[in-house]
């Protein structure tokens, strides 16, 4: 039998989800932060175990090996991306700067703006002008470029961003940029703004094409290596990426673009919810993914997790590039608990794996999240815990929180619930925000709980936010894993076009589509797929004149790749009646007197692979297990003696009613008073109110 394998890489833990015919294995084990890859081939050996394998042999058995990594994402948060330049049309140097006037908290005259990816001294402009028609105004002053290649020189730059005013209608002179960098500076990576997000405006392309020239050598350095020891270790077919947009693709596509592998991991998790919730009936969700560094909320509507490009702000910074929307804190197992300033705070800043919290035994002093999980009963110190493969440790942790109790005049189980609240109140509230900003109420949708954390707040969650049924996934704790097997190989790309929509140039728009629908075909046939299997959903980027930010719509969707015969004169009016359907599901009304404008085409093309099977629905018969054991706990009503029950006890049909903890292997469940868990057929929980 051959395997499939999903692996995301997290801040604290890497995981590991083995896809073997109908069964699905999980595995966690500790990130490696000094090289990530370890970590991956120390997993996919400890898998290799399991199945009686040696890893060579296993990995020759494996059909595929699908990543999902927040490597660009850490490179943002910890800044140790590369030393990058940035060559630019004169007059436009401190436009990356500007930011288009925005500020994350418009009422905080102490907010600092972000970290410089390329301070002003790295910033340099040169004369050239394409005008938006594609005609040049000004030519390219190549001793220009020359000169500021060599002042980069000076300054020891590893990568350069390109970013030159309508070189996505034109981008001859972006290109002789790249050629004379490789004369002035070899060895440098080159990110030109007409690859990384070919369409205006101009600060959105250039601070995507930034961003993507700070993170690529990580990633490419990080995808090489593991490339490589996947390949001396006996893995014969291509290393599937998963990208933001919730699709995956080779490393060859990815290195072309490494900002598109942004908060891949998280798109992971939304991607498996979409599967799920659908699979199980239930296609809005609220899905909530707590690691042991950030708390992940996202959206589920209609079955879809839609990928939008647009405004999407990660980490401070504006990326272009089509992405499944998560919304991240700073709220894992690993969030330090401390008292700034006289109140208690718990993160953003997390302990991660290196040393992680105190009750790993590496080192940790500082109490977080996992800690007053432990101080609360809520988390077992039993030789069993993780299904053995690793033991957390009470030592160290009551004299923690006996300290962090002091400052607030507390004792130290106090100290502990506190955490517990804040971190709870700080979720809560990530949620409002998020479900507000898209006019939904919370207590509409089903919450589907995941990650090593997640199920260990779900209840609390649900009770806060008013919602009635939480899913929690058997596989929840490596659930972003699982997420990279259901998604589908995948090429989402768009190009830049103005136009009335009443006036549109329909040759115009069929050479675009060609394009895009060449270059996707080029990369599935690397990846040994047919022209056949793709299907390409044709879409549209439209908004009312003025206004700042476009709508992206279906206007030809499940088509066969290169079948434009929808491309005609009723274009036009049925591109009009789909931008004023989407305008009003969006903001709730429409211009219905004025003629919007396309202001781009995009393609997204995916084909479709094997994904893990869902079984729907509860069990027939419905019986109360005995509890295996019992400990004092505090659940969020004081401590009590509270039953425990083994995942690895539980069938189908049983109920669980709280108070109540369920310990799974790599996770904890823990079911409130006046909640109960149901196990349905396929081993997952849907717990509900027990009234």
């Amino acid at each position: 039998m051959n395997y499939r394998v999903g692996i995301d890489i997290g801040g604290t833990f890497t995981d590991f989800a083995l896809l073997k015919g109908a069964d699905v294995i999980v595995h966690k084990n500790l990130s490696t932060p000094q090289d990530r890859s370890l970590g991956v081939m120390e997993g996919l050996g400890s898998l290799a175990q399991k199945e009686g394998l040696s890893l060579t042999d296993f990995l020759a058995r494996c059909d595929a090996i699908v990543h999902g990594t927040t490597v660009a994402d850490n490179t943002l948060i910890e800044m140790d991306g590369a030393v990058t330049g940035l060559i630019t049309t004169e007059g436009f140097r401190d436009e990356i700067e500007y930011r288009r006037g925005f500020k994350e908290d418009i009422w905080d005259v102490r907010l600092a703006p972000p970290k410089q990816i390329t301070p002003r001294r790295r910033r340099l402009t040169v004369p050239e002008r394409v005008l938006h028609d594609a005609s040049v105004h000004k030519p390219l002053d190549e001793a220009a470029v020359r000169e500021a290649c060599r002042k980069l020189a000076k300054q020891d730059v590893e990568s350069v961003a390109v970013s030159f005013l309508f070189s996505f209608v034109n981008s001859a002179h972006e290109r002789r940029v790249r050629e004379i960098i490789g004369e002035e500076l070899p060895g440098v990576q080159v990110s030109l703004s007409h690859e990384v997000l070919p369409r205006a405006p101009e600060y959105d392309r250039t601070s995507t094409t930034v961003v993507n020239a700070y993170v690529a050598p990580r990633v490419t350095s990080y995808l090489e290596q593991l490339v490589m020891r996947l390949s001396r270790g006996g893995y014969r077919n291509q290393l599937m990426v998963m990208q933001a947009s919730g699709g995956v693709m080779t490393v060859d596509y990815i290195q072309g673009s490494p900002i598109r592998i942004l908060a891949s991991g998280p798109a992971g998790g939304v991607v498996g919810s979409a599967h799920v919730g659908a699979a199980k009936g239930h296609p809005n969700l609220l899905c909530v993914d707590m690691g042991g560094t950030s708390y992940d909320m996202s959206l589920v509507l209609n079955g879809a997790a839609p990928a939008e490009a647009g405004w999407n702000m990660h980490h401070r910074y504006l990326i272009g590039v089509p992405m499944v929307k998560v919304e991240t804190l700073g709220a894992g197992g690993g969030s330090i608990c401390q008292v700034n300033g006289g109140a208690l705070q718990v993160g953003p800043r997390s302990a991660g794996s290196e040393p992680g919290p105190i009750a790993y035994g590496r080192g940790g002093t500082e109490p977080t999240v996992t800690d007053a999980l432990v101080m609360l009963g809520i988390l077992s110190t039993d030789e069993g815990f993780a299904g053995g493969s690793f033991t957390l440790k009470r030592d160290g942790v009551e004299p923690a929180f006996a300290q962090l109790g002091a400052a607030m005049g507390t004792s130290a189980e106090q100290a502990a619930f506190d955490c517990w609240r804040v971190v709870n109140a700080n979720m809560s509230q990530g949620v409002r925000r998020t479900t507000a900003g898209k006019g939904i109420d919370p207590k509409d949708l089903v919450m589907l709980a995941y990650g090593g954390n997640g199920p260990a707040f779900a209840a609390t969650q649900a009770e806060e936010l008013s919602i009635a049924k939480v899913l929690i996934p058997k596989a929840s704790p490596t659930f972003s894993a699982l997420g990279t097997l259901v998604a589908n190989p995948s090429v989402d790309e768009e190009r830049s076009c103005l136009a009335r929509a009443d006036a549109l140039d329909l040759d115009k728009l069929r050479s675009l589509w060609s394009e895009l629908a060449a270059r996707a075909e080029k990369f599935f046939a690397d990846s040994s797929f047919s022209p056949d299997e793709v299907v390409a959903s044709y879409q549209l980027n439209m908004r009312y004149a003025g206004q700042n930010f476009s709508l992206t719509f279906d206007i030809a969707p499940g088509r066969k790749l290169h079948d434009l015969s929808f491309v005609d004169d009723e274009l036009g009016a049925r591109a009009i009646a789909l931008f004023n359907a989407r305008h009003m599901a969006e903001y709730n009304h429409i211009r219905e007197y004025e003629v919007p404008e396309v202001t781009g085409v995009r393609l997204a093309t995916h084909v479709g692979t094997p994904s893990p099977a869902v079984s729907q629905g509860l069990a027939a018969s419905i019986s109360n297990p005995a509890p295996a054991k019992s400990r004092r706990a505090n659940l969020g009503q004081g401590f009590a003696d509270t039953p425990v029950f083994l995942g690895t006890d539980l069938q189908p049909g049983h109920v669980v009613t709280g108070p109540a903890i369920v310990e799974e292997t790599f996770t904890t469940i823990v079911v409130n008073p006046g909640w109960q868990a149901m196990v349905d057929v396929a081993g997952d929980y849907e717990m509900t109110r027990a009234d």
